[in-house]
Parts: C-alpha cells; sequence; structure tokens
C-alpha cells in the first residue's frame, strides 16, 4: 500500500485552477447506462477531452462531424492498464457495445478515426419530457420543513419515497431522503469545466452590470496570475514589469470575451478553447514566451496579435523550441566554436 502523501487542503478558490477530464452525469445517472463499467465511462470523458484539439485543428469529416485520434496506446498510458484492457474497453464503448463511440479504419497505417457521439439520450418510450413546473416554494421538501411531519401529496411527487419525520438517531452524513425529481435534475448540459471559473453570480438589485463585468476580471487576473507565478516573474525579471502586465491584461481580456471566436495566428479559434489554454499557462510557459520575444528582430506591426499567438502556442511549441536549442548547442560543441 502506497504510504501518505501528507497533501494539503484547498483554501479558498484554489481548486479552480486546475483542469480536470469530465465525465457527463448522465452515465452515471441514466439506467440504460447502468451496464457501462466505471472505467469504459472514464475513457469516454478522456475521449470527450480530445475533441477540443478537434475542433482547434479542424477535423471534420464532409458530413461536418467531428473526429478525434486516440490510440490504444494513449489509453494504455492515460488509464494505467494493458492492451488487453484497452482493447475492452474500446469495444464496450463502440457500436458492438453500447454505441458511444464509432470507429473508422483508414488503412494504409493511418490511424483509426474516431467519432464520440452524443451522450444525451431521448426520453424512454411512453415516458414523454413534461413541461417544467415549479411547485409553490412552501411544497418543496427541504431541510428546514422536513421536521412539520407527513407531506401533502403534491410534495410527494417530489420524494424518493413516501416520507414521514426524520429519525431522530440519522447520522449526519446521512443527509435526507428527499431528492428531487422533477426535470431539474437534468443538468448535464451545464459547463462544469473546473479550468474555467463560474459565472459571477447575479448581481444584486442596484448593482450596476459594469461593475460585475470589473469583478469577473478580478477574479481572472488573480487566477491568471496564481497560475504562472506573477510575483516570481516579477523577482526574476524586474526590468519586464509592464511586459509581464500585459501579458496578464490580454489573457484577462480573451477570458471575459463575450465573442464566439478569438482570432488567433489568423485564425477563427471558439474562445472556449482560447480560454481553456490560457488558464493552463504557467510560469515556465510565459517564460518562454518572454525570452522568445526577445530573440525576435523582425518587425512586428500588430505586436497584440503576435503576442496572443505567441501565449497561445507556448504549450505546443516549448518543447520544440528547447530541443533545438539544445541541438544548436551540441552542434556548436561538436565544432569546436
Amino acid at each position: 500500500m502506497p504510504s501518505n502523501l501528507n497533501l494539503d487542503y484547498y483554501y479558498g478558490t484554489e481548486a479552480d485552477q486546475y483542469s480536470f477530464y469530465r465525465i457527463p452525469k448522465t452515465l452515471l445517472t441514466d439506467p440504460r447506462y447502468k451496464s457501462v463499467s466505471i472505467e469504459a465511462k472514464v475513457l469516454y470523458g478522456l475521449l470527450l477531452d480530445r475533441m477540443g484539439l478537434s475542433v482547434k485543428n479542424g477535423w471534420m469529416d464532409s458530413d461536418q462531424r467531428v473526429y478525434i485520434y486516440f490510440t490504444q496506446e494513449d489509453a494504455m498510458t492515460l488509464m494505467s492498464c494493458g492492451k488487453d484492457k484497452a482493447t475492452k474497453l474500446f469495444r464496450e464503448l463502440d457500436k458492438d457495445g453500447i454505441g458511444l463511440i464509432e470507429r473508422k479504419k483508414q488503412g494504409q497505417g493511418r490511424p483509426t478515426r474516431i467519432y464520440v457521439k452524443n451522450f444525451i439520450l431521448p426520453p424512454e418510450p411512453g415516458q414523454p419530457q413534461r413541461e417544467e413546473q415549479t411547485p409553490p416554494p412552501c411544497l418543496v421538501q427541504t431541510a428546514e420543513n422536513q421536521q412539520s411531519g407527513l407531506l401533502d401529496s403534491t410534495a410527494l411527487l417530489t420524494a424518493e419515497k413516501p416520507q414521514s419525520a426524520p429519525l431522530e438517531m440519522r447520522g449526519l452524513d446521512s443527509g435526507f431522503s428527499a431528492p428531487n425529481k422533477t426535470e431539474k435534475k437534468n443538468t448535464e448540459l451545464n459547463d462544469t469545466d473546473p479550468s474555467i471559473l463560474p459565472p459571477a453570480p447575479t448581481p444584486p438589485v442596484g448593482r450596476p452590470k459594469g461593475r460585475m463585468r470589473m469583478d469577473e476580471m478580478d477574479r481572472y487576473r488573480e487566477l491568471i496570475k496564481a497560475n504562472i507565478e506573477f510575483d516570481l516573474l516579477l523577482t526574476e525579471y524586474p526590468y519586464d514589469t509592464e511586459t509581464l502586465e500585459g501579458y496578464v491584461e490580454l489573457m484577462v481580456e480573451a477570458c471575459c470575451s463575450r465573442r464566439d471566436f478569438i482570432r488567433i495566428a489568423g485564425e477563427e479559434m471558439p474562445t472556449g478553447v482560447v480560454k481553456s489554454r490560457f488558464l493552463k499557462l504557467n510560469h515556465e510557459h510565459i517564460t518562454y514566451v518572454l525570452d522568445s520575444l526577445r530573440q525576435n528582430t523582425t518587425l512586428v506591426k500588430n505586436i497584440k496579435a503576435y503576442t496572443l499567438a505567441a501565449l497561445y502556442n507556448a504549450p505546443t511549441t516549448i518543447s520544440q523550441y528547447y530541443a533545438s536549442l539544445v541541438s544548436h548547442d551540441l552542434a556548436q560543441d561538436a565544432a569546436g566554436i
């Protein structure tokens, strides 16, 4: 058994700065997905995450259906499993299994295309969707009114089973067995990506929308500065304070943009993709961008667009850049220069 890692707690909004793989709630709550193993559901979450790369690269067929490339080796690495296990999980998701993905071989040594199917299921036969109705507040089963004894017929519609007063000796971790069973539980379409800050709360009466906009920008500014260790950068580059602050403001502006697309290197990229990329930048990425732009000797007419492209592409070019530097240094040493 591994030793205890002695990990720290989360404080404030620290958990919001990380990116996570997402598994749709429907896969865990809809009985029609009950036969799918937990491992296969995790693999489906990995495949969904890869969709962002496909959107960025424009990988769509003639019918505008998005496809991805995700090999068995990728699954074996991320799932920490062997080839047989990875093959079994792919088959479980494929059309011969539950049908959450569809694989099409291309032949001639090219990788298999994988079409990730939409996990939203239609209503079961005989159970059409009803119009959403909000019961009067006094009839909703809550922790506050549950002590009042038996519920009336309307409140019973939202209870898991006929209810009376809860047991006095019930443990604090058990909670109350009266979840809402109306259509309001269908939250699968909610944006729950923790790498993106949640939207600002509804402004109270009399609070200007402009102030709420500034609050949102402040929250993103703090998060980005924490991600890139801004204070450390100021210590390492004391004469580049304005440049570093400019990088932060460019990323904040992109993260708070209300447009559907942002132009990056001449391409219209989905704003959500750009936002996710910027929120994953760290100290090393900013150092790399700063050093790279310093070495540029050509005239840049649109410095804002140039810097945006450098920041956006930093995660995908940093490894090649440093590998090129190493190769150059080795060649210099070999030549005795």
